[in-house]
């Protein structure tokens, strides 16, 4: 549980700190004095900033912390599950405050990177195909971390036993 809540709580301050960050950018790129009331808005047909942080980049962030969420606890709890049953490959039991710790880490920079891939870059060759393609990786690894935590929690006990009392 609690490394579900340390995962809930990088991605909600990440975002916001993305979300201050590009207001920061886009108020500082604006370097021309304050329109007096007499000139007309700017048309509506012009240019608009991207969003960077939209719907679809908190749902694939999103979906990728709830499958990282999902491995660590199943990985976790069929070592815990192996050390109790004195398994010789399982020395000690996982530390929860480790593993939170290192695979936020990890979640955090997988976030930044995404959210780095979607922002434009004038200096960037390619920048419109590499922009498009930002979600590549997060759902990949969604993929590949539910698949790998439901295989963890379909493993039997040793032996193919799968009662809890048998030898």
């Amino acid at each position: 549980m609690h490394t579900f809540q340390f995962m809930v709580f990088v991605l909600l301050f990440s975002i916001r700190m993305l979300a201050q960050n590009q207001l920061a950018i886009e108020t500082d790129t604006i370097a021309e004095p304050i329109a007096s009331a007499s000139q007309s808005a700017p048309s509506p047909d012009g240019p608009r900033p991207q969003k960077v942080v939209d719907k679809k980049f908190i749902f694939v962030m999103g979906a990728l912390a709830v499958s990282e969420t999902l491995r660590i606890t199943s990985n976790t709890m069929a070592l815990d599950r192996m050390y109790a049953e004195g398994a010789p490959w399982v020395m000690s039991a996982p530390s929860h405050r480790n593993l939170t710790v290192k695979n936020g880490a990890i979640f955090a920079s997988e976030l930044f990177v995404a959210y780095e891939l979607k922002k434009p870059h004038s200096w960037l060759p390619g920048d419109k195909i590499i922009r498009k393609l930002w979600w590549v990786y997060p759902v990949a690894m969604t993929a590949v971390h539910f698949k790998k935590a439901s295989h963890t929690m379909g493993m039997s006990a040793p032996a193919g036993c799968m009662v809890i009392g048998c030898q």
